[in-house]
């Protein structure tokens, strides 16, 4: 089970209303402007939350929902929410899915807390069908500040990155990037799997 960087368990019941929740409708809609969804798709939400994405994608589109996430307390709300979807705990490093799975894969406000991203990396290469879509929302901090941030954050075995940095570490893993839209403070990289 993964290292848990914050104490989202404690915050689980508050987090939708509360200033989390307000801050990652930026990142929502970004996924929901720019993700590309067919009827019967599997979608995977990899740090799936309180389950607000995996719930407008459903309602949006006749999905198959699966969403992950390690804090209890989050899948307690996300299965409330999402009752006819398949909700796990574990970590998104070593999946219990099989190769070739899903159509999507989405990651919301969560890759810059994956402790290990080049074991995540390896495994949306695993998950994701040939021709499969991986969406990363994550924050677009300039790098002066990314730099002064990453000091606090990997000490909690968090750290971010810019788009660019993103679409190269995942083009080792076997990823070409689609495209990379930026909206206030949050960044969308939109890779697909080669």
């Amino acid at each position: 089970m993964e290292k848990r960087d914050f104490k989202f368990d404690k915050r689980a019941v508050k987090y939708d209303d509360h200033f989390e929740g307000k801050l990652s409708k930026v990142f929502y809609r970004l996924i929901y402007d720019n993700i590309e969804l067919s009827p019967s798709a599997e979608v995977l939400d990899v740090g799936c939350g309180t389950g607000t994405i995996l719930r407008t994608l459903s309602d949006r589109e006749n999905i198959s929902a699966h969403g992950i996430d390690i804090e209890p307390e989050m899948l307690k709300i996300a299965r409330n929410k999402c009752p006819d979807a398949d909700i796990r705990q574990c970590s998104c490093e070593n999946t219990q899915y099989t190769d070739n799975q899903f159509d999507v894969l989405t990651a919301c406000m969560a890759y810059h807390h994956f402790p290990d991203k080049e074991a995540f990396e390896r495994e949306a290469q695993r998950i994701l069908k040939p021709d499969g879509l991986l969406y990363i929302a994550d924050p677009n901090f300039p790098k002066i500040i990314r730099k002064v941030i990453n000091r606090l954050a990997r000490r909690y075995n968090g750290e971010f990155f810019s788009s660019d940095e993103i679409s190269e570490r995942f083009s080792r893993s076997g990823f070409s990037t689609v495209s990379i839209q930026k909206r206030k403070y949050g960044q969308l990289i939109i890779l697909k799997k080669t």
